[in-house]
């Protein structure tokens, strides 16, 4: 049953949902060829690849997880942010132009595919490992996004979990499905406004309420007795040590290696629209982080520790009771907003793996533009379908993959892109081994005490990156391979 208090935030979530969808089905009535439905076709503008990036980066986690997190810790959650603002400040200034560069050079439209092109004698095992990886990551974190779409509208329209879930999914696949690469990015744009429009007037709105009340924010925090007005928690010495490298741990995964989001970096166009993005995705990062930490803060003095029951619900909450509800319903999609735009590029990834990896490149088939497009379709759906199966029936199996495949995916990947720009000596077989211990290390060190001691999310970078080198040393490409070289002076 859906409260009757709650149906004008209903009714604008649906327009919201009406809006994105309707965004699909005008790209998806257009003739796109399969680089349109891949990469944009080269058409996107700078900027709006920039908004897109950042809505997909910036998942239901900034949303729930981290100003939630801040809300329980108090100023030294801050630490959490400054990794991922460290990493995406890394990735656009030093990758993003390389990426571009390298996609035009190779003419490639993955990552995966990237790197087999680069590793010629490597290429079949780099494409199918890449592909399987990528598959069996990327369909449990898709199904823990649509998971999440039914509890945020649980929360805040009383519409059944296992509906709200449906309902929003076979959206977010429409839309997905009827214009690939140029709807997903386009819908991002509209959800990347709505993400910083609340992390801009919610701090607002909390402070001034703050102020009303006469509550006092240092007091707030020292009375939540676990270090929360200290930035660094009250910890010192060996704790202190692990809070810090563990928050900031956070920043080996954006260093080139989620796929979702360096296929952005490949979508620009030249070196004018790359300043352009740089900018935009830096001043919408800064913001929204410093509005997430805010957030966060007020949260803990305007409700003291327990009043929420759920920590991750704590903005919800603040939206519901702070503002009127057509603003609640605004921002509401906002939410929802950050779960669609990364579960929509993620399908995007697995479509382009599986169409142009796996069936194009791998299986050699020979296919016209529009086949590879009618393919990708089919991929979507079925990607789609079966991430939605798993949110419905294996929640907890979800949560458990999706809380390392950070690590498994973005930290395998980054090694292996950074070792390919930065390294002359990278082999072929350098790489496939940071790929293969990369994932495997992801998985056997996050279901172990190990854990506990230094997150999976910094020893998989490093042991990842230990197996590229001395894969490389050992089994060094032993042809330098001219054709390339030649393409290019001709």
């Amino acid at each position: 049953m859906i409260d009757a208090g709650n149906y004008i935030v209903f009714f604008e979530v649906a327009i919201y949902l009406s809006a994105m969808l309707g965004i699909g089905f005008y790209f998806g009535k257009k003739d796109l060829d399969h680089s349109d439905y891949f990469l944009g076709g080269n058409k996107l503008p700078g900027w709006a690849l920039a908004f897109s990036e950042r809505a997909t980066g910036e998942s239901a986690y900034m949303f729930l997880g981290a100003v939630g997190f801040i809300y329980v810790t108090g100023l030294s959650g801050i630490w959490i942010l400054f990794g991922m603002f460290f990493g995406v400040v890394v990735s656009w200034l030093f990758l993003a132009e390389r990426f571009m560069s390298e996609r035009k050079k190779y003419n490639v439209y993955t990552l995966s595919d990237y790197l087999a092109v680069k590793y010629p004698k490597h290429s079949h095992i780099i494409r199918w490992i890449s592909s399987l990886i990528i598959g069996v990551f990327f369909i449990f974190y898709i199904s823990g996004q649509f998971a999440g779409t039914g509890k945020t509208l649980y929360s805040i329209s009383g519409v059944d979990v296992t509906w709200g879930t449906i309902i929003i999914s076979v959206i977010i696949i429409a839309y997905s499905c009827m214009g690939g690469f140029m709807s997903v990015v386009w819908t991002d744009v509209v959800q990347s406004f709505l993400m910083v429009a609340t992390f801009i007037v919610v701090p607002i709105v909390a402070y001034i309420e703050i102020q009303s009340q006469n509550l006092s924010i240092s007091q707030s925090l020292i009375d939540m007795d676990n270090g929360g007005n200290s930035w660094i928690g009250g910890l010192s010495g060996v704790g202190l040590g692990v809070m810090l490298f563990a928050n900031f741990s956070w920043f080996f995964g954006w260093l080139g290696g989620q796929p979702q989001l360096s296929s952005r970096f490949m979508a620009l166009t030249d070196e004018k629209e790359v300043k352009t993005a740089k900018v935009v995705a830096l001043a919408w990062t800064l913001v929204v982080y410093l509005g997430a930490f805010l957030v966060g803060i007020f949260g803990s003095a305007l409700y003291k520790q327990g009043t929420v029951a759920d920590s991750e619900m704590i903005l919800p909450h603040m939206l519901s009771d702070l503002l009127p509800p057509w603003a609640t319903g605004i921002f509401i999609a906002s939410i929802l907003a950050a779960i669609m735009s990364t579960a929509s590029s993620q399908l995007m990834v697995i479509t382009t793996s599986v169409s142009e990896d796996v069936i194009h490149k791998s299986l050699g088939i020979k296919l016209t533009s529009k086949s590879l497009v009618k393919i990708s379709r089919i991929t979507v759906i079925v990607g789609g379908v079966l991430g939605l199966i798993l949110a419905l029936v294996s929640k907890s199996l979800i949560y458990t993959v999706v809380s390392f495949a950070w690590a498994g995916i973005g930290n395998t990947f980054s090694v292996a892109i950074l070792l390919t720009f930065f390294w002359k000596r990278t082999s072929g077989a350098g790489i496939v081994a940071a790929i293969v211990t990369g994932f495997i290390s992801a998985i056997v060190w996050a279901s172990t005490p190990l854990e506990e001691i230094i997150t999976s999310r910094a020893s998989t970078f490093f042991i990842a990156l230990l197996a590229g080198v001395i894969f490389s040393l050992l089994m060094p490409d032993k042809k330098v391979y001219k054709s390339n070289v030649k393409t290019e002076t001709v």
